[in-house]
């Protein structure tokens, strides 16, 4: 393979790219190869004919560059599909068998690692809950599980392993009172370098990203993105997150942490003005279970399998909706944004009744020249922030960013 490894900054930008997404200059191979991978995973499957008119490089070039993919085993070929003339086409897909990496989740009481394909796929799992995050604990978790995980895979496995993607909140110490953790510890966060306590026990190219940006990116790849090239999007864990895609690419912002939403002010049932993070987040249904003597234990074992605990989770179905209403409505007044896609750390039962509330609460809502987005349910689910994670080696190596295939949708 031409694809060059190393640590991820962007999309390669080759001296000179065809207008319409291609090129044939032999410097750019490697920049074609990720186009065409890229356009076919958008797809599900694309023709050689199909990846030379979407991708604007000549018959020849695409053809050229297919079989080299094929033959890397990249892409796998479908089955033909016969015209009414001439040869049938042959539809190439992703292999999913061809590349894999590891997703780290971290959150406020649990950590998640996968063992994800090509096609964003998780094939193995691990979770851990905790009373709250400690650097050392998180390390071992992240070390120890990709030592237990490779040890499922056989040699071949093992050597088609891209990278570790971590997704983790940026500042885990400013959350101490929050998650009920004493402040002395939290603190050990602040000159912790994750990475690189990652990166130097083991053989793996380690990337990190914030959590909510990181799910945001699960969804535009592997979720809603093809339905719209601009959203806002929620995600609710202990603590909401979120993310901003426009133009079909995610907009990270000057400090990576464009779209946090967290900190967006929201007026409270007592009228007054409050953070959105302090009513539509899980630690807040955490607390009301342990005021009614409920132990809210089950949130964290799997996030697809809580159980209903009646009056509480319906209290803060309904606060979290009211807020997110509101949420909605403050950033499509900035940006007007197609949709806002909601999803978070829960069964889909959950993410269906809060959509559902925060539908209704947003038509209470003075929407005199607003255009009110599509509201929609995530597709990606609990698992999307350790899929985002995972995501990172794959783009590093072998995909573009979304942005650059906006011009051809």
């Amino acid at each position: 393979m031409s694809l060059t490894d190393g640590p991820y900054t962007g999309p390669p930008q080759p001296d000179v790219v065809d207008p319409s997404g291609g090129a044939n200059q032999t410097r750019v191979r490697a920049y074609n190869e990720r186009l065409v991978m890229s356009l076919v995973r958008r797809h599900g499957s694309l023709s050689k004919a199909e990846i030379a008119r979407r991708s604007g490089l000549s018959a020849q070039t695409a053809s050229v560059i297919m079989r080299s993919l094929e033959a890397d085993g990249l892409l796998v070929r479908g089955a033909p599909v016969r015209g009414r003339v001439g040869q049938p086409s042959i539809p190439m897909r992703l292999n999913p068998d061809a590349v894999y990496s590891f997703g780290v989740k971290i959150g406020r009481r649990s950590a998640d690692l996968v063992l994800m394909d090509f096609l964003g796929t998780i094939r193995l799992h691990l979770h851990q809950i905790h009373t709250y995050p400690l650097p050392e604990e998180i390390v071992s978790f992240i070390v120890g599980g990709i030592g237990k995980l490779e040890g499922q895979l056989d040699t071949g496995e093992r050597g088609r392993i891209a990278g570790v993607g971590i997704a983790t909140p940026f500042e885990l110490w400013n959350w101490s009172e929050e998650v009920g953790a004493p402040r002395e510890e939290m603190d050990r966060w602040r000159d912790f370098d994750l990475q690189a306590a990652v990166a130097s026990r083991i053989r793996h190219p380690v990337f990190l990203q914030n959590d909510g940006t990181s799910a945001c990116g699960a969804e535009l790849a592997f979720g809603v993105g093809a339905s719209y090239p601009d959203f806002v999007y929620f995600y609710i864990g202990s603590f909401i997150g979120g993310g901003v895609v426009i133009n079909s690419a995610l907009f990270s912002g000057r400090t990576g942490t464009a779209g946090a939403v967290g900190p967006l002010p929201v007026a409270g049932k007592d009228g007054k003005s409050t953070q959105l993070l302090k009513i539509a987040s899980v630690f807040v249904l955490e607390k009301l279970l342990r005021e009614r003597g409920i132990d809210p234990e089950p949130l964290w074992y799997s996030a697809d399998d809580w159980i209903d605990f009646g009056e509480p989770l319906e209290i803060w179905i309904q606060d979290a909706a009211a807020a997110l209403a509101q949420a909605v409505v403050s950033a499509v007044s900035v940006v007007d944004f197609s949709a806002a896609v909601i999803d978070g750390g829960f069964p889909p039962w959950v993410r269906a009744r809060l959509l559902a509330a925060t539908r209704k609460a947003i038509q209470t809502l003075d929407l005199q020249g607003v255009t009110v987005p599509d509201l929609v349910e995530g597709t990606v689910g609990s698992h999307a922030r350790a899929i985002g994670g995972a995501s990172l080696p794959l783009f590093s190596r072998y995909l573009l960013d979304t942005n650059v295939l906006f011009k051809e949708l």
